[in-house]
């Protein structure tokens, strides 16, 4: 397969409601996954 024609999904990310393990705030992780072309994002706060 091909990679550069697969879709990449991150299926582990924490935001910033993941308290002292994540930082990332979802709003970027948002825009940043749409200026990279990722057809979905998978939040796994806890």
């Amino acid at each position: 397969m091909d990679m550069t024609d697969s879709d990449f999904v991150h299926l582990h990310l924490h935001s910033d409601y993941s308290l002292l393990d994540g930082m990332c705030r979802l709003e970027e992780a948002v825009e940043k996954a749409l200026q990279l072309g990722m057809p979905a994002l998978a939040l796994t706060d806890h």
